[in-house]
């Protein structure tokens, strides 16, 4: 099966090590992700590229666990969380984890850069997100 990133500009591709892209700022060195022509910080309008570290820890979470009301909502349901992930550098990464068991998590976690599957194109083809995942307990953070 083909796949493919939910957005080109969000992480590298292929993603045999993905990571996430943002920007730096060359006026004043602010490092926004998601990647930004215009600096949020001081309005600068030039950056490079620069791709953040793939391990970093659970600044907060939430959960959803229960299915949203019908209508809008129609589709299948499946409890997920929420959270935000702090990189090396401050960076905060708001992000779907991959484990949605609030007794699996905990502020401090260590947590993995991963992409998880989104949705399937007409064509067949897998649309692929990022999410963090738990570092299991003993590996490497």
């Amino acid at each position: 099966m083909s796949s493919r990133p939910v957005a080109e500009g969000l992480f590298t591709w292929p993603p045999a090590e993905p990571r996430l892209i943002a920007a730096e700022c060359t006026a004043c060195g602010q490092v926004s992700f998601p990647a930004s022509a215009d600096c949020p910080r001081c309005g600068g309008t030039e950056s490079t590229e620069v791709l953040l570290p793939d391990r970093g820890s659970l600044w907060t979470f939430t959960t959803q666990d229960f299915r949203p009301p019908s209508p809008p909502y129609d589709g299948s349901f499946q409890p997920y969380a929420l959270g935000y992930v702090e990189l090396p550098g401050g960076i905060l990464v708001e992000s779907r984890l991959t484990e949605p068991d609030p007794a699996s998590l905990a502020i401090g976690r260590q947590m993995r850069l991963t992409l998880v599957p989104y949705s399937v194109d007409s064509d067949g083809t897998e649309v692929l997100t990022f999410a963090f995942a738990p570092v299991a307990d003993g590996q490497e953070a």
